[in-house]
């Protein structure tokens, strides 16, 4: 293991950080990025996160540990014992989602994965987002069309958004995002510029923690040799 941490690196360790603290909940992901959080997280600060390989398997480091069908899921969904962290193609400053359709949903210019289960995750449980291109296509005034619904709508609880530039929470009075940290090497103005609606941004913005020696050693030797993590964010 040589040279300093990569920008996916952060990205990992910032997305394993959502699940600092749950215990025994299911850890469910979209990406490569937030599938390694959640097994650095099982294999550091919280050994008893559940992880499946998204079908009805449960591991621990790369290792068979139980059976989870798929209504065993569903049970989790509505007991609220399950954590996601999704992906978004529109976010708005209250986190509604939109992974359904680009334009008015009467007549969208594109369609997209439908609502899934947004809408069951983000009243039920704890929900984060892994964003890999910070953008203004992506962070807009106001979504297309809600399908997992935001604090103004009943969300559960939002927790943590990482992009390849920042992590945001909603840390605020009116639950609206706010900047929590921006990774090594980026500035708030970026942030700000790749962001289509006014962050809640406070004084002091510290930098996203970088991943210790061992969970560099983790991640580059045990998680991800192959170095896939680098092309999601490329």
């Amino acid at each position: 293991m040589t040279g300093p941490a990569t920008r996916a690196e952060t990205c990992v360790v910032a997305c394993a950080e959502a699940w600092r603290g749950d215990g025994a909940v299911l850890a469910s992901f979209a990406g490569l990025i937030p599938q390694l959080a959640a097994r650095l997280a099982q294999l550091t600060f919280a050994p008893d996160l559940l992880v499946s390989d998204g079908e009805a398997t449960l591991l621990r480091d790369g290792q068979v540990e139980g059976w989870l069908p798929y209504r065993s899921v569903f049970a989790m969904v509505a007991a609220g014992t399950r954590h996601m962290m999704m992906g978004a193609s529109q976010l708005d400053r209250l986190g509604n989602q939109n992974i359904s359709c680009v334009g008015p949903w009467e007549r969208p210019k594109s369609q997209l994965l439908g609502v899934r289960g947004a809408p069951g995750n983000t009243v039920n449980h704890p929900v984060s987002y892994w964003i890999p291109r910070h953008s203004p296509r992506v962070f807009v005034e106001r979504v297309d069309m809600v399908s997992g619904v935001g604090h103004d709508r009943g969300a559960h609880e939002i927790r943590l958004v990482v992009t390849d530039l920042a992590v945001l929470d909603f840390a605020t009075p009116d639950r609206s995002m706010r900047l929590r940290s921006v990774h090594p090497g980026v500035t708030v103005d970026e942030v700000v510029a790749a962001t289509g609606f006014a962050l809640s941004i406070p004084d002091d913005v510290p930098e996203t923690r970088e991943p210790s020696a061992d969970e560099r050693r983790l991640i580059r030797e045990h998680l991800d040799p192959r170095g896939l993590r680098e092309r999601e964010i490329a």
